[in-house]
């Protein structure tokens, strides 16, 4: 991570002080949900604990289709300070190329970097949380974004503000899903590894940057992370990941059960990171 990057302060990086207004709705709805008042039950009834293995960690088994009575919608968390959809400077959401399944290289008039480290695939299903999560959310569209494996995002981070990598939007498919070809991302000072992903209703939503219906963040498990930072590459987020830990992290502290992926792989053919996102 450069210097440079360590001296910004991230807006979703200053504390619970800035994130209290969306932890306190949230805690605010599980007050209600134990008074029987808004019964919420996430798609998944485990606690969000990863598995330690070395090939393989499960986040929430959540899937589409369950048909379960009841499910909570994915918790609604900050953009961060470089989102790129237009609610902070640049808007890459309006540029020829962003849908795209490979985000792993730049596209359009930008510098035409690649984004190296270890392989992930991100495979996300988006679910009507009104049904149950039995009923997936077809011709929706899922907007992602994340660091690179210094720690930099592109578009705002000195030395890959004219790099577009590591951001893309993917149309649902028929069972509500949507993949992304990318890298695993660094851990960089103050947060938890973690992928940012906007929904929006459509396609055309999307593209237009408009009508986002949620905002949310993917938090990768410690055991995966302890593997992928061992490699070449991923030097800093070895020292920056042993000072955090995901109940702590500003984002993920009050609940991850439903943000938690499940990864499975491993460092020479790469990971697969699914979940599944109730909206």
């Amino acid at each position: 991570m450069s210097g440079h990057h360590d001296d910004e302060i991230h807006e979703h990086d200053r504390g619970l002080s800035y994130d209290l207004p969306v932890l306190a709705r949230r805690r605010m709805i599980r007050l209600l949900a134990g008074a029987s008042l808004v019964p919420l039950v996430g798609c998944s009834g485990d606690d969000g604990d990863s598995t330690a293995s070395a090939s393989s960690s499960t986040g929430s088994p959540s899937s589409a289709g369950t048909g379960d009575a009841e499910c909570a919608t994915i918790p609604n968390e900050t953009a961060g300070p470089y989102p790129g959809d237009g609610s902070n400077g640049v808007n890459v959401l309006k540029e020829s190329g962003v849908v795209r399944a490979d985000i792993t290289k730049s596209f359009g008039d930008s510098a035409g970097g690649t984004a190296e480290g270890v392989p992930l695939t991100i495979t996300l299903t988006v679910v009507d949380a009104a049904s149950g999560c039995g009923t997936p959310k077809k011709g929706a569209a899922v907007y992602l974004w994340h660091c690179d494996r210094e720690g930099n995002y592109s578009l705002y981070s000195e030395g890959v503000t004219e790099e577009n990598y590591l951001r893309g939007v993917q149309e649902t498919d028929d069972m509500g899903r949507v993949t992304f070809t990318s890298i695993f991302p660094a851990c960089y000072s103050g947060r938890w590894p973690h992928i940012h992903f906007e929904v929006y209703a459509s396609l055309d939503d999307a593209t237009a940057a408009t009508s986002i219906t949620n905002t949310s963040q993917l938090a990768l498990p410690k055991d995966v992370c302890d593997t992928v930072y061992a490699t070449d590459g991923y030097s800093r987020s070895v020292s920056n990941l042993g000072q955090l830990s995901i109940e702590t992290d500003n984002i993920f502290s009050d609940g991850y059960d439903q943000q938690l992926a499940t990864v499975k792989g491993g460092v020479d053919e790469g990971y697969t990171a699914t979940l599944t996102i109730a909206v």
